[in-house]
């Protein structure tokens, strides 16, 4: 099985037994380098899919605590490289990887070598939240050679045409974004965006997962019925950071 074909399994195998997929985000090597390994595992655990941040020292999509987070692993020096022979040396979770990066890193890296090493690592896809579509082929071209998904993101000012575009040519899932603006805000959940992620299910041919804001099981059960997946990023940055176990958190979404 590819790579991105495991990522949209694993989504739609959990939203089958009745609940949205937990695709968990964490930034690597977040509060401390030498706790990625021990915290990846805990969260793999009680998740889906696993989203592991790259550090990157302008994360634009991102509210204050994932900025503040990936600010304090690049003073470790968390690199992309660092993150990739950590999972290829340790112990591999159960739960697909996913990785989370700016461009600038994945072009420094180089395509071809990046999507080789991936895939070797056991990563199963790629969300590139500053890529633009039309400007993706090349990384799409290289990933798909080693059967890595390019994870595409859509929002709600995103255009009907656009929509069907890009939900076509995603791989794995489709990260709907609940709102405009950065990640972090604790959002509610209005009819308007119940309605937006409707139309996105409809249109994807592979499942959808909502993010932006998602913080709490009342936001997780009123999306359960619209999408197969919901990302929970900087609350869960926030309970590491606490210094807190992640996985009676993440049962608590649940139920």
């Amino acid at each position: 099985m590819k790579p991105s074909e495991r990522l949209a399994d694993a989504v739609r195998a959990a939203s089958k037994r009745g609940e949205p997929a937990i695709v968990a985000f964490m930034t690597a090597g977040f509060p401390r380098k030498e706790q990625f390994r021990e915290h990846l595992l805990m969260v793999a655990s009680e998740s889906d899919v696993v989203e592991i941040g790259v550090p990157f020292t302008d994360p634009m999509a991102d509210g204050m605590t994932i900025q503040r987070s990936s600010q304090a692993a690049l003073k470790q020096g968390v690199s992309l490289r660092w993150i990739l022979s950590e999972l290829r040396s340790m112990q591999r979770p159960a739960a697909p990887l996913v990785l989370m990066s700016y461009l600038n890193p994945l072009l420094q890296y180089g395509y071809a070598a990046l999507a080789a090493d991936a895939a070797a690592a056991g990563v199963c896809g790629f969300i590139v939240p500053d890529l633009p579509f039309d400007e993706g082929g090349d990384l799409r071209a290289a990933l798909a050679a080693e059967g890595v998904a390019l994870v595409q993101m859509v929002t709600p000012v995103t255009t009907s045409a656009r929509l069907q575009q890009v939900c076509a040519a995603s791989e794995g899932f489709v990260y709907a974004v609940t709102m405009t603006g950065t990640t972090g805000k604790n959002v509610a959940v209005p009819d308007t965006v119940i309605d937006y992620l409707k139309t996105v299910t409809a249109k994807s041919p592979v499942p959808v997962c909502a993010g932006f804001g998602i913080r709490s099981r009342e936001q997780v059960e009123k999306l359960r019925s619209h999408v197969a997946g919901v990302v929970v990023g900087s609350a869960l940055v926030e309970v590491l950071e606490r210094g807190e176990d992640p996985r009676p958190w993440l049962r608590a979404l649940r139920g």
